[in-house]
């Protein structure tokens, strides 16, 4: 194959905060717009300056940002029917935003032409030369988006064709195929955008929505098919079931059809903090089963494929996790086999161990036999590392719970803990915390670089019934010192007891690393 550039268009700002439940503030604007210049997608469309206040002052606020590599693009339609360029607030809109990219959608669909607009076939087509003219004469580079193309392009090919030649002949530097309900499956889109790549002698683009579950492969395929142009969003957002993936799409481009994008390969190994920092803006948990970026994307649970990816990670690993900023995951859980353990006995010691080895088997079956009972170490590998330390005769007994109580109403949870002779109380709204207060400070009497250590996701779940007349609760929590961190689990009946299992495993293995000078878990 003849290897090429791919152009990259990221309208997260503006068709991605188009999703139902994205709100994204002007200073949430302003910070995307800076990572996707760290990402180094070519053009970053900022919104539509005519349809809100907050798009509008976007553009003013953009200009005091130090973008590297990324250009701005405001985006509008073509001008209103019986409206001259010059009168239409779309377009002027666009020019005052004082951008060097304009980026306008027109029809090409004769439904959309007929039934929604209600003007003629011709006039629809003068509306888009008007408007790509307007935009050129004022020294924009123009990107000109054919709404419903492919659907156009079933019902009347001969029009959706002239609509495209219309904007191309105006001056537009991109003719951009949209499906803009998607619809389309990748036959069709590689079918279609093969047969304009050959009859259009432009730049063509892509913008694929994901309706039909297809944006991510209707994307790659037409870009096989000769695209040069895509455009996407960061996590897929997006209207209805969201846009193409650009998260998913660019390493592929890059690793896999080997094109030229972004600033290079580098470029995605800053994918996964991207993508990470995208959902924390906007409130949300990163999808751990996200392609290439997910946690999940490069674990390895069942024994066989552990053992497998250790020996030699292509077995079921698609590409090196590093270079697009993620890390491989060995869990461990009761579909484990030795191989999960030794990995971190290796990593975590440094030390050599057969993974048939008499002690690695007792903690694998007793690993096997709490998950039994509720546990699930998925999520939560560090009390299974504890487990694994106790077998091994590493594990030393530094904390010491003697007693633990807690008294709680409506308002307030007062909780009294007795660790490594030391009694402590404390208060808080709930009992959770009150417990995590009073064990925390009992602790720091003697490991006063527990302090460090913080409390910083707590989740309660239900396995599942274990007795007809009893339940257990799963409880997970996650601790950070600011470096690293860790996750652990608790079951009980009670959910405070749980809560106190997972609070201990969490301070005791930092503890326990302590004592055995592992600098990384």
């Amino acid at each position: 194959m003849v290897y090429k550039s791919v152009e990259v268009l990221d309208t997260t700002l503006r068709d991605g905060a188009q999703g139902v439940g994205v709100s994204f503030t002007l200073n949430d604007k302003l910070r995307i717009a800076e990572l996707l210049d760290i990402l180094g997608v070519d053009y970053i469309e900022g919104g539509w300056p005519s349809s809100n206040p907050k798009d509008k002052e976007f553009f003013k606020k953009a200009k005091e940002l130090s973008l590297s590599h990324s250009k701005l693009a405001a985006f509008g339609s073509t001008r209103k029917k019986g409206v001259k360029p010059h009168e239409d607030q779309n377009l002027q809109a666009i020019i005052e935003s004082d951008v060097e990219v304009g980026v306008i959608f027109g029809k090409c669909w004769t439904l959309h032409v007929e039934r929604v607009l209600n003007v003629s076939k011709e006039e629809n087509l003068e509306m888009i030369r008007d408007s790509v003219e307007y935009l050129r004469a004022h020294g924009l580079k123009v990107i000109f988006d054919a709404e419903h193309f492919y659907q156009g392009h079933l019902h009347d090919p001969e029009y959706a064709l002239s609509a495209l030649k219309a904007a191309y002949d105006a001056g537009a530097h991109t003719i951009v195929l949209a499906d803009t309900n998607g619809a389309m499956l990748p036959h069709q889109v590689y079918e279609i955008t093969k047969k304009v790549v050959q009859s259009l002698n432009a730049r063509i683009g892509l913008h694929m929505h994901n309706d039909s579950g297809c944006a991510v492969a209707n994307t790659l395929i037409g870009v096989v098919a000769g695209a040069t142009h895509i455009q996407g969003t960061i996590n897929g957002l997006g209207e209805r079931t969201g846009n193409a993936d650009l998260v998913q799409i660019l390493p592929s481009l890059l690793l896999k059809l080997r094109l030229t994008a972004l600033k290079g390969e580098e470029s995605l190994k800053t994918l996964k903090f991207v993508s990470k920092a995208v959902y924390q803006i906007l409130g949300e948990t990163p999808n751990p089963k996200q392609p290439y970026v997910g946690e999940d994307a490069f674990s390895h649970k069942a024994g066989v494929h552990a053992d497998a990816v250790l020996k030699c990670p292509s077995a079921y690993e698609h590409i090196e996790p590093s270079l697009v900023g993620n890390t491989r995951k060995i869990v461990i859980s009761e579909l484990s086999g030795g191989s999960n353990l030794i990995d971190y006995v290796e990593r975590l010691l440094g030390a050599k161990i057969h993974k048939r080895d008499e002690r690695v088997m007792n903690a694998l079956s007793k690993i096997k036999q709490k998950e039994k009972e509720g546990y699930s170490y998925d999520n939560a590998t560090v009390s299974a590392i504890l487990i694994l330390l106790k077998e091994l005769g590493l594990y030393k007994n530094l904390i010491k719970l003697e007693h633990w109580n807690v008294v709680t109403n409506s308002e307030r949870s007062v909780a009294v803990v007795k660790a490594n002779s030391f009694l402590e109380a404390a208060e808080d709204v709930g009992p959770v915390a009150a417990i995590d207060k009073a064990l925390r400070k009992a602790l720091l009497n003697e490991f006063p670089f527990l302090s460090m250590v913080f409390l910083t996701d707590y989740k309660v779940n239900l396995p599942g019934e274990r007795k007809s007349t009893e339940s257990v609760v799963r409880v997970n929590a996650e601790f950070s010192d600011g470096k690293s961190s860790w996750r652990t689990v608790g079951v009980s009946a009670n959910i405070v007891d749980a809560s106190i299992q997972a609070l201990l495993d969490g301070y005791d293995f930092y503890v326990q690393a302590k004592a055995l000078a592992l600098e990384r878990f």
